[in-house]
């Protein structure tokens, strides 16, 4: 038997809701995928790993505010814990391998091409791995067509969410490219659940788990306190309350010898002034050789 899917059952809140968290996630991870660019060694790991965790927190966030507003007529809908959990980690994970090769390898075709292939299957991968976690008195189907577009969605918008994130700079730019990566990211899960088809079984086990509002609620804390604390620690550095100059600290570090800077240009060399004592005391040694 065919069931009737309604995904807005809040109206437009959960959409819009979910559509902000996304924007919000991925402006958090474009803005440390850019600050990492002028960091070194630990630091830039640790900027890639926040921004991996705020993209893929903001994602994994919008797919079940999303899904809060879901509902399939004629049975309840209960969720799998263990796989929501495993979605959430799937999408940082596969999110933090494209992010750590375009924040190493720079913006090249193949970094761009590769990280934002990586990037957007793990998102279809979250969103769909998210469905398979969902319990109801029935099963699934999928249209082919319309599944292979929410991926193509997905890697295009990823990839061009790297590419802003190593090319776009300024406040302005930036806030635009989390704004076409938030609507990109919404447009694939709405494209996905357009794929969507539900057969209801009347003869099945009752389902057994957790319902949307005890399952969703509690879990989306977490990811929603994690995007204000990262946040927090974007808007207090200093690449951001200066306006994006450089790091205190990185002319001294890139004149010190190592000749070039961290975007390939070569470093003017740092002269050496000699202190007054120094002068004044080779002066009076050459003075005495003198007399």
């Amino acid at each position: 038997m065919q069931g009737t899917v309604d995904g807005f059952s809040y109206g437009l809140v959960t959409p819009v809701v979910a559509f902000l968290m996304a924007c919000l996630g991925a402006a958090l991870g474009l803005r440390c995928t850019t600050r990492s660019l002028r960091a070194r060694g630990a630091a830039r790991a640790g900027w890639l790993a926040l921004g991996a965790t705020s993209i893929g927190s903001g994602i994994w966030t919008m797919h079940f505010v999303a899904m809060l507003g879901f509902s399939v007529r004629g049975t309840p809908v209960a969720y799998d814990r263990p796989l929501t959990f495993a979605s959430l980690a799937v999408a940082v994970v596969m999110v933090g391998i494209g992010i750590f090769i375009v924040g190493y390898r720079g913006a090249t075709r193949m970094a761009l091409v590769t990280g934002g292939t990586i990037t957007g299957l793990g998102v279809a991968s979250m969103h769909y791995l998210g469905m398979a976690g969902m319990l109801f008195e029935g099963r699934f189907a999928y249209d082919t067509l319309t599944v292979t577009l929410s991926v193509v969605i997905a890697v295009v918008a990823a990839t061009t969410a790297l590419w802003a994130a190593v090319s776009v700079h300024g406040f302005l730019p930036s806030l635009g490219a989390s704004v076409v990566m938030g609507v990109a990211v919404s447009g694939m899960h709405y494209t996905g659940m357009a794929a969507l088809h539900v057969h209801l079984d009347p003869e099945a086990v009752p389902v057994r788990g957790d319902t949307p509002v005890s399952l969703l609620l509690p879990m989306l804390i977490g990811p929603g306190c994690f995007l204000l604390l990262a946040g927090v620690v974007v808007m207090v550095d200093p690449i951001v309350v200066a306006g994006g100059g450089p790091v205190p600290g990185d002319a001294h570090r890139a004149g010190r010898g190592h000749g070039h800077d961290g975007r390939g240009s070569t470093a003017a060399p740092v002269q050496r002034h000699r202190a007054p004592y120094e002068t004044a005391a080779r002066g009076g040694y050459r003075q005495s050789r003198k007399s």
